[in-house]
C-alpha cells in the first residue's frame, strides 16, 4: 500500500514522487540461506544473489482494492486459525520502497511474526538532506489512512498489530488522532498491539494526540533509547524540541504507555535509530509479543514482562 508513484527504475518499483492516489502491490522476498539475526543482506548490485543477499521477486501491481484484498486473505488461509493476524508496518524517514520492503521482511523473519505483513509505503524521498519533504509526504498521507483501514477491515484477518517507525510513527500517531475524533479508533475490536519504534514525534505533540486517543490500550508500546544519534539530529532541527524515541522513560510511562528503554542495547547492526531490527535481542523480543496476544494484559503486567524480557538489557516502565 503506497503513496508513491511508480518508476520505470530497474529495481525500484516505486519513486520518491508522490502519487495523488492509494497504489496497491505486492511482493514476495527471499530470506538468503546464510542470513544472520539482527542483519539486513542487502545487495551490493543488481541482481541480487539470493544465496547471500535479500531478494525482491514477484511484484505485483493490482488495478482494485478487491484483488489486493483477495492476495491477503489466499496468504491468511496459509496459516492456522487463530494466528491469522496482520501486521500493519509503516516504515520511517529517508526510506525507498526498497528499503522498507527488506526490512520489512527482515523484521518478520528475525521476529517470527506468524501472521501477514502489509506495508504502508508512503512517499519518502531517501535522502538525509529532505527531511521537511519527508514530513510534507507524511502528512500528505494521512487521509489515505481511513481509506487504508477501510481496505483491511475487509480482509479475514482475525486481528491487527501496527508497528510503525521513527517519522512513521508521526504518521500514525496523527491517523489514529483522526480516528478517535471519528469514533472509528479500533471500532471493530480487531487492533491488538500498537509499537511506535524510534518515534521522531514533538513530546508535547505527543501529550496531545494522547489526549484523543485511549491510551488504557493494554499492548501501546513505545521503543525508545537516549542514544538514538537519527533523533538526536531531528531534535537540533525542531528547535531543541526533545523527540518522543529519545526522552524519559518514565516521563512517557506517564502518559500511558509502555516505554521501553533500549538504551543499554549496544549490538545493532543497524545503528542506534533502528534497534528494533539490528538487534537479535530486540527483534526476537518484539516477536515474542506480537505472537502471544495473551501477554501484557494490564492485571498482570509486571510478572508478564519480566518473563518475556528475561535477562536482555531494557528497562521498561509503565503506570
Amino acid at each position: 500500500m503506497t503513496t508513491r508513484q511508480p518508476t520505470e527504475t530497474v529495481g525500484a518499483f516505486f519513486s520518491d514522487r508522490r502519487a495523488p492516489e492509494l497504489g496497491l502491490a505486492s511482493v514476495q522476498v527471499s530470506i538468503p540461506p546464510t542470513h544472520v539475526t539482527g542483519e539486513l543482506e542487502r545487495p551490493k548490485r543488481l541482481p541480487p544473489d539470493p544465496r547471500s543477499e535479500f531478494a525482491v521477486v514477484e511484484p505485483t501491481i493490482y488495478a482494485t482494492d478487491t484483488a489486493f484484498i483477495a492476495s491477503i486473505n489466499r496468504e491468511l488461509r496459509k496459516i492456522p486459525r487463530g494466528q491469522r493476524d496482520i501486521l500493519f508496518f509503516v516504515h520511517g524517514y529517508n526510506n525507498t520502497t526498497s528499503d522498507a520492503v527488506l526490512r520489512l521482511a527482515q523484521f518478520v523473519e528475525d521476529s517470527g511474526f506468524q501472521g501477514v505483513p502489509v506495508l504502508f509505503d508512503w512517499a519518502s524521498a531517501a535522502s538525509l538532506t529532505r527531511y521537511v519533504y519527508d514530513l510534507n509526504s507524511a502528512l500528505i498521507a494521512r487521509p489515505r489512512l481511513p481509506e487504508i483501514s477501510a481496505i483491511l477491515a475487509r480482509t479475514n484477518a482475525e486481528g491487527y498489530d501496527i508497528f510503525a517507525h521513527s517519522m512513521g510513527a508521526f504518521l500514525t500517531m496523527e491517523a489514529m488522532k483522526d480516528a478517535a475524533q471519528t469514533g472509528r479508533f479500533n471500532a471493530a475490536g480487531r487492533l491488538q498491539t500498537i509499537i511506535l519504534a524510534s518515534p521522531d514525534i514533538d513530546m508535547d505533540l505527543f501529550r496531545a494526540q494522547l489526549e484523543q486517543i485511549d491510551t488504557k490500550f493494554d499492548r501501546f508500546f513505545v521503543l525508545l533509547s537516549e542514544d538514538d544519534s537519527a533523533l538526536n539530529i531531528s531534535r537540533r532541527i525542531a528547535g531543541g524540541v526533545p523527540r518522543v524515541g529519545a526522552s524519559n522513560i518514565d516521563e512517557l510511562a506517564a502518559l500511558g504507555v509502555i516505554a521501553i528503554d533500549l538504551s543499554k542495547i549496544d549490538n545493532s547492526s543497524s545503528g542506534s535509530h533502528s534497534k528494533f531490527a539490528g538487534s537479535p535481542e530486540v527483534v526476537q523480543l518484539i516477536g515474542n509479543g506480537l505472537n502471544d496476544n495473551s501477554r501484557f494484559d494490564r492485571s498482570q503486567r509486571a510478572t508478564q514482562l519480566n518473563e518475556i524480557i528475561g535477562g536482555i538489557p531494557v528497562s521498561i516502565a509503565f503506570q
